[in-house]
């Protein structure tokens, strides 16, 4: 029945889906490749490993600041004008940073232009896949391909920076960017927007300012705790001020009948705010263990690009067998199962590259760790995206697909900044396992949150082979994309 799902849908979709998987492949590649290339480009830009830090953390914390206004932007401009656009300032981004003379050009490039780019073009990624595949099983099957892009651009981040690193220059990495985003062009010149652009509809743009104002100084916070612990405090509390703020506004503003950048209508729904905690801890785990372990690598054990890199296909490899079972597992488990298991696997691969790496100097010691990790992943991406996008209906696609890209990438910045400051401030063996501790307990809040999901947020119960349904009355299909994700059998069209 997957198969005849796939069918209905309309004709062309394989080359749209592939622009768009493609798309998030090439912002999560984006987002861990450099982490290899942490000792080449503190050396050819006469900077430090804190450096490049930072420049890693501001591309994911623009990304997270202006995803919400970029999911916004959708419904004005229409989401083809949107992805086209973003993949435009992208590459522009991607160029500039091959061509950086220093650290400075090289976050306006990398940082900045790419960091817009992405958060113009991610948002209709995911409001596309939910508009033009109506039933749940061709949902799960789109959204299972381009989480398997987006981690495996996470995960081999790594490997595929580094080949071209040491192969090259690290100034490629960014050429090669450069080429899939024209590549991404080509193909989503045939993308039809199933909705069309409202010029007329409003924009809040306080509303845009504050939220990205608050969640920069929040994670500027983070990045200060290794340097002056009153600045970090400083700078926690007024970006906390600032959310306040942002938050008084937006339900001021829907009191007055005015529409915010941000409805509070989004938060009122108990399974999506679940599924966003999850989002935000899974891409925290992915990106801060990316980070710490890449530096541990490179500062501590003297790793060069290429060899750094190999370690990580450990959990490229995990990563993509998990994803690519994800339409097979959507039918069989529940997404609150897949979810929990999915963190039980993450914790355990964490736990696993503490004991190894501290017991042995070789670098198979980081390969069963990262396996785990990446089977982690690959096992709960899919089914959390899919609980927060399945639980909202048409018109508010935009605005939800811009939250929980924004929190997912918020994450990701969180990962870095937290990770990597504990692990920059000794860049010593007692650090890394410090880091990857304070991981471990943060994908155990992960866990608890997913123990939360509803059970019935899946087409089944529980693991288990699929059994003839008893006789009885059938679950309503949803009338649009999103009414309702539970309960739904595999194959049934809305």
């Amino acid at each position: 029945m997957a198969d005849t799902a796939r069918r209905r849908q309309p004709a062309g979709l394989g080359r749209v889906l592939a622009a768009l998987a493609l798309a998030q492949f090439i912002c999560s590649f984006a987002g861990s490749n450099m982490n290899v290339m942490i000792n080449d480009i503190s050396r050819d830009l006469d900077t430090t490993v804190q450096g490049v830090q930072v420049a890693i953390t501001v591309f994911l914390l623009v990304m997270a600041a202006l995803m919400i206004p970029g999911g916004k932007l959708t419904d004005r401009w229409g989401r083809k004008r949107c992805f086209l656009a973003g993949l435009v300032v992208y590459a522009i981004g991607a160029l500039l940073s091959a061509a950086a003379p220093g650290l400075g050009t090289l976050i306006l490039g990398n940082s900045v232009l790419e960091g817009v780019g992405t958060a113009l073009l991610i948002p209709p990624v995911y409001i596309l896949t939910t508009l033009l595949y109506r039933d749940m099983t061709s949902r799960a099957h789109a959204f299972g391909v381009i989480m398997a892009l987006g981690g495996i651009g996470a995960a081999a981040g790594p490997l595929i920076g580094g080949l071209i690193t040491t192969a090259i220059s690290w100034r490629a990495a960014f050429v090669f960017q450069a080429l899939v985003i024209g590549l991404i062009i080509l193909l989503g010149r045939r993308i039809d927007d199933p909705l069309p652009a409202d010029p007329d509809r409003p924009f809040d743009t306080s509303g845009a300012v504050l939220s990205a104002v608050g969640l920069v100084l929040v994670v500027l916070g983070i990045l200060a705790a290794d340097n002056d612990v009153r600045l970090m405090a400083a700078l926690l509390v007024l970006g906390a001020l600032v959310l306040w703020w942002f938050l008084r506004s937006v339900r001021a503003k829907e009191a007055a009948g005015r529409e915010p950048l941000l409805s509070l209508a989004l938060f009122r729904d108990r399974t999506s705010n679940l599924g966003l905690v999850t989002q935000n801890i899974q891409w925290l785990l992915l990106m801060g263990s990316s980070f710490t372990v890449a530096a541990y690598l490179q500062v501590v054990r003297h790793y060069d690009a290429i060899r750094t890199g190999v370690v990580f296909t450990a959990a490229t490899l995990g990563l993509l067998v998990a994803s690519l079972s994800a339409e097979r597992l959507a039918k069989r488990c529940s997404q609150r199962l897949l979810v929990m298991t999915g963190f039980v696997t993450c914790v355990a691969g964490v736990a696993v590259l503490i004991a190894l790496v501290s017991a042995f100097t070789t670098a198979w010691a980081f390969v069963p760790g990262l396996l785990l990790i990446g089977l982690g992943l690959g096992v709960m991406l899919t089914p959390s995206v899919n609980v927060v996008q399945s639980s909202f209906p048409e018109e508010q696609q935009g605005e939800i697909s811009g939250l929980s890209r924004s929190v997912s990438n918020l994450g990701s910045s969180f990962g870095t900044a937290i990770a990597g400051t504990i692990l920059v401030s000794g860049l010593t063996t007692s650090a890394y396992a410090a880091a990857m501790i304070t991981l471990a307990a943060i994908g155990l809040a992960g866990l608890a949150a997913a123990a939360l999901l509803p059970r019935e947020t899946g087409p089944a119960p529980a693991c288990a082979a699929p059994t003839t349904p008893a006789p009885g009355p059938q679950q309503r299909a949803p009338t649009s994309p999103g009414r309702d994700i539970r309960s739904q059998r595999p194959g049934r069209q809305p």
